[in-house]
């Protein structure tokens, strides 16, 4: 059951690539450190919460780069996502950024980063790819725990518009046609059964943001997860990019992106939406639009008739590259979750 405390908070993030690392980042603030210390100096006072367990439930589907080069030479689960989550929720996350981020440019390692590394390491040593993880978040000391969404060799495949399958993540974000069905293989790949006694003890569950399809639905087609989601009595949130994204959900407007979620989920597994009303700078838009990529249209009566209740705000962050504000999602979501 969830806990009574509301200041006390079980919190599960769901998804994976960029957006889930970065949603840790801020979540993490809530988190007690490791040991006898106080909560960090640096977490907000705003809103009167700790975070007493933090898990984030991550995709394993990716076949490209580093991580598909391990999964194929060793037979082990791609690790690119779980080593991001692990850096944006360790302790010393600069030096441990630049350590794990590290890629080697030449000889045999080229294109290999050391953090994939560590974990294939960890991964022979326990012979276990869940296990590894574990491990090497009590070695860096990490302010929660991660998951990977299965331990099945899951591969990915899509139904495009034009009838035709295509097979592997990487053929599918390389494809120019839309996807109108995601599915994986086996069907039947199972979670950890860590992952779905996270979800039932949950005061918060947060799917994204992150890439439609191979960050966000690729979790909810591992069997047991939307079934467990759909029953949760966890405030259940949906946080929705700030762009379209080429190849997985362009012309997709932000009422769309819940559809398509909630059709592979095959049940209803949000109460609230967090969309980005904000305009965006005209310098920020014309980078994106070399891709054709716009920012998401924000249809907020359609996503209440959907059964989602759309919180609104300016929660993007306009950098080199634009980015959600870590500090003011995990503060609103949070927040959610104690009206609740």
């Amino acid at each position: 059951m969830p806990a009574t405390d509301p200041k006390h908070l079980r919190v599960v993030a769901i998804g994976g690539g960029t957006g889930l690392s970065t949603l840790l980042r801020g979540l993490k603030r809530y988190v007690p450190a490791p040991g006898p210390q106080p909560l960090v100096d640096t977490a907000p006072t705003t809103i009167p919460c700790f975070i007493r367990e933090l898990s984030a439930i991550v995709t394993v589907t990716d076949d490209g780069g580093s991580s598909g080069r391990l999964r194929e030479d060793l037979n082990m689960l791609p690790p690119g996502d779980v080593r991001n989550c692990m850096v944006a929720l360790s302790e010393d996350e600069h030096l441990l950024s630049r350590l794990f981020q590290h890629r080697f440019a030449s000889g045999d390692l080229e294109g290999h980063s050391f953090g994939n590394l560590f974990l294939a390491a960890l991964t022979g040593i326990t012979g276990d790819f869940a296990q590894a993880v574990q491990t090497s978040s009590q070695i860096l000391a990490t302010r929660g725990r991660i998951y990977p969404s299965t331990t099945a060799n899951a591969t990915l495949s899509a139904q495009m518009d034009d009838g035709s399958i295509v097979r592997g993540e990487t053929n599918i974000t390389a494809s120019k046609r839309s996807i109108v069905e995601l599915m994986l293989e086996p069907a039947d790949a199972g979670p950890l059964p860590e992952s779905l006694e996270a979800i039932a003890n949950a005061d918060l569950i947060t799917l994204g943001p992150g890439s439609l399809y191979t960050s966000l639905i690729t979790n909810l087609l591992v069997s047991g997860i939307p079934e467990a989601l759909a029953a949760s009595k966890a405030t259940r949130v949906y946080i929705c990019n700030l762009m379209t994204q080429a190849n997985e959900s362009l012309g997709l407007t932000a009422s769309q992106h819940i559809e398509k979620i909630l059709d592979h989920a095959g049940a209803q597994i949000f109460d609230y939406a967090l969309v980005n009303t904000a305009p965006l700078r005209p310098e920020t838009i014309a980078q994106y639009a070399r891709e054709g990529q716009t920012p998401i249209e924000t249809d907020l009566d359609r996503i209440r008739s959907l059964g989602v209740e759309p919180i609104t705000g300016n929660f993007a962050h306009e950098g080199e590259v634009l980015r959600h504000s870590y500090e003011y999602v995990a503060e609103t979501v949070l927040e959610l979750a104690l009206k609740r």
